[in-house]
């Protein structure tokens, strides 16, 4: 039995990630501040919960950890552009807290990156060795470049220290559990299409997103966290299935049995890339990963998911 260190476990996918963890007999504990966690995702969960901002020093040692994995930062950019310090400095002085703990136990760490580290690209689809194009004084630098600095001090830990840290870049990922006003689209095309509102696209609609089903992320994590010999390692952990945002608000206003709706067109948000699709070629060969679940399937469990939540929420009110 392993003892499992998982920051930001109260996040969207930090929490699927938990139940994953337990299910395989393990022994959990959460770092979370609940800025955006949710502290009900953990409910009946027999794990240990810490309630702290990896920001501020750890008081005490939380324990010794065999596996430690970093997902605490906010991942929408209406999350993560209302404090822009607080994101980087989560991002950098976080990262480097769970190194050295993870350097101190004589643990394996995972980090969570992000496909935002290749801002709007150049190259397409993007492989891991693509070094990006990121805009580094946009309203967006704080969480790309953040990741991509907290990417630099794994890194050098693994060449300074040899620590065992392999970082996965996550693509746009979407599943129960996400919520309706955290400015990403699939929620907020569900919120709106369940309610019968026009759909909000923000932009054209024709830039591109590669949606990966939150199992089929966890299960990437799972693998690249278990594979032997990865240390400073980099994957792309996504669905190469490549859409238009347009299409995305058809198939989700489908998925909610309303095909009829309308698109309401709003400002395209700054430094919004044009087109993101990952290249998974490397995770396929040496994780043996790729996504199973298809769009049309993760959007029926999704909406169901949400039309779940609103019944509990009306039954309680």
């Amino acid at each position: 039995m392993r003892q499992v260190l998982i920051a930001g476990g109260a996040g969207f996918i930090g929490a699927h990630l938990v139940r994953a963890i337990l299910a395989r007999g393990d022994r959990v504990t959460v770092i979370d501040n609940f800025q955006t966690g949710r502290r009900e995702a953990l409910d009946g969960l027999k794990v240990a919960v810490i309630e702290h901002d990896l920001v501020q020093p750890l008081r005490t040692a939380p324990g010794r950890f065999d596996l430690v994995f970093n997902l605490a930062c906010p991942a929408s950019p209406r999350h993560y552009q209302a404090n822009p310090l607080g994101t980087l400095r989560c991002n950098f002085v976080g990262t480097d807290s769970l190194l050295s703990l993870a350097l101190s136990s004589g643990a394996r760490m995972v980090q969570a990156s992000t496909s935002e580290v290749y801002g709007d690209p150049e190259v397409h689809p993007q492989p891991e060795g693509y070094p990006g194009s990121v805009n580094p004084t946009g309203p967006r630098a704080c969480y790309d470049e953040g990741k991509r600095a907290a990417e630099t001090l794994c890194a050098e830990y693994h060449r300074q220290h040899g620590l065992d840290v392999r970082m996965a870049r996550i693509f746009n990922t979407y599943g129960p559990g996400m919520i309706s006003g955290d400015g990403r689209a699939v929620p907020a095309f569900i919120a709106a299409a369940l309610e019968g509102r026009e759909i909000p696209v923000q932009g054209t609609g024709k830039q591109t997103r590669s949606l990966c089903y939150v199992s089929d992320t966890v299960a990437g994590l799972l693998a690249l966290a278990d594979g032997e010999g990865l240390a400073g390692e980099v994957f792309n952990i996504g669905n190469p299935d490549e859409i238009t945002i347009l299409k995305l608000a058809s198939a989700v206003a489908s998925a909610c049995g309303r095909p009829d709706l309308a698109i309401r067109f709003e400002a395209a948000a700054v430094d919004d890339p044009r087109r993101r699709c990952p290249d998974i070629g490397k995770a396929q060969r040496v994780l043996n990963w790729a996504p199973r679940i298809g769009l049309e399937d993760g959007l029926r469990r999704t909406v169901a998911a949400f039309r779940e939540s609103a019944r509990l929420m009306a039954s309680v009110s």
